[in-house]
């Protein structure tokens, strides 16, 4: 070997040790902050892990049982750290309450729960009725408990007892006298708990229903009789050069169509003479409800408001008259005055009418009757009767303003509704104005003072 060649060798292991050193201090640069991150990663997940275990747990306790606990850490460590024998007798009882409950939480009540209503439709002042049947699917028998159904905003609470293995147990609810309204059934939630109350598990099922409560009708003689069994309309006092009724008979005019000449009073005056008929028109009904605070000096007037309403609109609907009902829509306040809707309830059945009416509610800021009553002629079709619902507090300049806003063809029917009034009917400035004091009054007065359009 040769002086040049041994200095060669010396030259590449010094570069390959060279090379080595680098790329292993290289490999410590980089894995050192490989390491950080994963460490940051685990603590991560620890924490969120950690917070969502501390969630469960602060839903688990119950206000009693964080007083409770609470007492025990400061009894025990108050009376230990200065020798008072009370507090560590207090703290003592505190802390064998909570050892005590917490078994009452271990393992799961997986119950079958069931929940059947009778009827998920009633009428205000009824009852709603239903059944609740609970169901252990297991083998092992489980303790007794508590099964919660919301309803509404209201809370129905049912014991259930001890069942065996496939062992089912099934309790009546009831919900007595309800207001009108759409309420939600549901869901059923289970509930452990222990006999304190300190703590509290709870499972909550899916299932729930809709309950619709609705307004109290009566049945009310129609208000159009005829109307909708002619085919080809009603006549109104609009006169028109071409329908079906006859009117009268004219002197000719430019533009009148030859057909409608009348012969023989042509030949009789020597001047060419047209007939004129009146405009037939379907009947159409518009029941139109007030749902501004301002109109109603009550609730309870409002609920009567309603009722009478419901009981026009499902009379109209059940003739199979051409009907609109109309109701305010709530506005938020910041855009009151900008923005203003009329809310058209489905008529498509008398079932599906009373649906929409049990969602119906007053409201500071939702239109008044006299611009309600425009805007649903300005977005609607002709009318024959227009029906107008308000409260007490409508005067009669407010119920004249309402009835300009229909044309000189619609006959206006004005029910004031005030529970401290003689039932009435009255007319005013060619409208009919009812005053009722209870529900069962609408039909009386609609036999004795509406006249049919």
């Amino acid at each position: 070997m040769t002086t040049a060649d041994h200095s060669d060798r010396t030259a590449a292991t010094a570069r390959t040790g060279t090379e080595t050193r680098g790329r292993t201090e290289t490999s410590q640069r980089v894995e050192g902050p490989r390491r950080l991150l994963a460490l940051v990663r685990a603590v991560s997940r620890a924490s969120t892990r950690a917070t969502a275990l501390a969630g469960r747990v602060a839903r688990v306790i119950r206000p009693s049982g964080w007083f409770v606990g609470v007492c025990a850490v400061l009894g025990l460590g108050v009376g230990i750290a200065f020798g008072w024998v009370e507090w560590v007798t207090g703290g003592a009882i505190a802390a064998v309450m909570i050892v005590c409950a917490v078994p009452f939480l271990i393992g799961s009540r997986t119950y079958e729960v069931t929940l059947h209503m009778r009827r998920d439709r009633i009428v205000s002042g009824e009852n709603a009725e239903g059944e609740l049947t609970v169901r252990n699917p297991g083998r092992r028998f489980m303790l007794p408990g508590t099964v919660d159904v919301p309803l509404g905003d209201g809370l129905l609470e049912v014991g259930v007892p001890l069942l065996r293995g496939g062992g089912e147990s099934t309790h009546p609810i009831t919900a007595a006298r309800l207001a009108r309204g759409v309420y939600r059934v549901g869901p059923v939630t289970t509930v452990r708990s222990d006999p304190v109350g300190l703590f509290r598990r709870a499972h909550v099922f899916p299932d729930a229903h809709d309950l619709y409560v609705h307004p109290t009708t009566v049945v009310v003689p129609s208000t159009g009789t005829g109307l909708i069994r002619d085919l080809e309309g009603s006549a109104t006092r609009r006169l028109v050069d071409a329908d079906m009724a006859f009117h009268a008979i004219r002197e000719y005019a430019p533009g009148d169509s030859r057909r409608h000449i009348h012969w023989k009073s042509t030949a009789k005056t020597g001047t060419l003479m047209v007939r004129q008929y009146e405009e037939s028109r379907r009947a159409r009904t518009a029941v139109v409800l007030a749902t501004n605070t301002v109109e109603y000096a009550d609730a309870d007037e409002f609920e009567l408001a309603v009722s009478v309403a419901s009981s026009l609109g499902l009379r109209a609907v059940r003739e199979s008259r051409d009907t609109d009902v109309v109701v305010g829509v709530e506005v938020p306040r910041v855009v009151r005055g900008r923005i203003v809707g009329v809310n058209r309830l489905p008529t498509a059945s008398g079932r599906v009418l009373l649906d929409s009416f049990s969602g119906v509610v007053r409201s500071e800021n939702t239109v008044t009757l006299a611009r309600l009553c425009r805007l649903m002629v300005e977005t609607g079709a002709d009318l024959s009767l227009a029906f107008v619902v308000g409260g007490s507090t409508l005067t009669l300049d407010g119920l004249r303003e309402t009835a300009l806003a229909f044309g000189q063809e619609v006959a206006v029917v004005a029910v004031v509704c005030d529970e401290r009034a003689h039932p009435r009917a009255r007319m005013v400035s060619g409208m009919t104005v009812l005053t009722v004091g209870t529900i069962d009054d609408l039909a009386g007065l609609l036999a004795r003072g509406v006249v049919s359009p």
